[in-house]
């Protein structure tokens, strides 16, 4: 079958498993700095900043621990933010071939990587998955010993 190259594609809104929807809101408004779009019955809610959207369904849809990928122009600049609200940075911002990227959890463990241009000839660092463990980099990027 060939591919309908007239349908556009919208951007995606990855849909987070939360614990507890109205603490999830709270956290991602005050420490994230998102704002609520709106809400279904304390147990759906959609949040935004800018152009990213993201929504969050109470002990439904997916499974704790999701993670998502942001863009964003200056992940240093947000790390310093994020600190003074008490987001919760898994890994601070490092150097890798594909940007320069942090890593935030939220309340359940959901994982936020944001991350803005790679810093050009700054060493890469070490990337941190989803058990904790850390990757040294290596000539082409990051292995996974």
């Amino acid at each position: 079958m060939p591919i309908d190259v007239a349908n556009t594609f919208e951007k995606a809104i990855p849909v987070f498993r939360v614990q507890d929807a109205r603490a999830a809101v709270d956290y991602y408004v005050t420490a994230l700095g998102f704002r609520l779009n709106w809400e279904n019955s304390g147990i759906f809610a959609s949040v935004s900043r800018n152009n990213c959207t993201i929504f969050l369904c109470e002990g439904d849809q997916g499974h704790p621990g999701a993670w998502a990928w942001i863009g964003v122009s200056d992940a240093a600049a947000l790390e310093a933010e994020y600190r003074s609200t008490g987001a919760r940075i898994r890994h601070p911002p490092t150097n890798y071939p594909w940007a320069y990227e942090m890593q935030v959890e939220d309340l359940d463990g959901n994982v936020l990587r944001f991350g803005s241009d790679s810093i050009p000839g700054e060493p890469y660092g070490e990337w941190l998955d989803m058990h904790g463990r850390l990757w040294p980099p290596s000539a082409a990027g990051i292995s996974g010993e």
